[in-house]
């Protein structure tokens, strides 16, 4: 395991053992093929071994690595954000602080076999917006990346493409699984939950998405991830407890 302050982008790699990135402040964004992973605090983004993928973390963030030989825990076979209770945290952190050398059937072992069996047991949050390499569709979430208030309409999209309204509703549907509109507001979601981790205000995010209120940004997030931004990761933390004491 290792702890690192801040890294704050890593670009296209892999490794042979599965990864577990953990955010224990701020928030990091993991890009996979087929998907864009955001990780928010006190979760974790799971990265199966051999899968090519890069991290960029936000300025304040903190992460703890946790690599595992392939086939040693029983997670998915693909990347996915899970919601880390406390023990699990805690567990984490202390097996980053020891030796890497430690005795087999001995107490950092049995430590690290249970935290092993616990991950497995750690829900799973869709934090996540489908991605491809198609290079239309890549096109437009670099542009939305750049400009997350950018409210351009489909019709808009497609003649700056040179592709007509149904062609490209028809595309981004095909890639992923997703309408054009379901599709950028997850995108906007993950750049909310990514700026609200690292210090931004509601406010400020609001207007950096284009919102025209404050309002109708807390009401589309609130609908969404169930909880206002202002209140979000306090309800995480809380429901992250309570999963524990379960």
């Amino acid at each position: 395991m290792q702890l690192d302050e801040h890294v704050e982008e890593i670009p296209v790699h892999k490794h042979r053992k599965g990864q577990l990135v953990l955010a224990l402040h701020g928030a990091v964004t993991c890009q996979v093929a087929g998907a864009l992973w955001i990780v928010p605090p006190q979760c974790g983004v799971w990265i199966p071994g051999d899968m090519p993928h890069s991290n960029r973390a936000t300025p304040n963030a903190q992460l703890c690595y946790l690599f595992a030989e392939p086939g040693i825990v029983d997670l998915p076979k693909d990347c996915c954000t899970l919601s880390i209770s406390p023990m699990v945290r805690e567990i984490i952190l202390y097996l980053a602080a020891a030796p890497l050398d430690y005795e087999k059937g001995g107490h950092i072992d049995q430590l690290a076999r249970v935290l092993l069996r616990e991950l497995s047991l750690m829900p799973v949050e869709r934090l996540y917006l489908p991605f491809t390499d198609h290079p239309k569709i890549r096109q437009i979430a670099d542009a939305l990346n750049a400009n997350p208030g950018d409210r351009s309409t489909i019709s808009q999209w497609g003649k700056r493409l040179a592709m007509s309204e149904r062609s490209l509703a028809r595309l981004v549907v095909n890639e992923t699984g997703l309408t054009f509109g379901r599709w950028r507001q997850q995108l906007q979601l993950l750049v909310a939950v990514r700026e609200l981790a690292g210090g931004a205000s509601v406010q400020r995010v609001s207007d950096e998405l284009g919102y025209e209120s404050v309002t109708a940004f807390i009401t589309m997030f609130k609908k969404a991830l169930g909880h206002p931004p202002g209140r979000y990761f306090t309800a995480l933390a809380r429901s992250q407890s309570q999963a524990a004491r379960e």
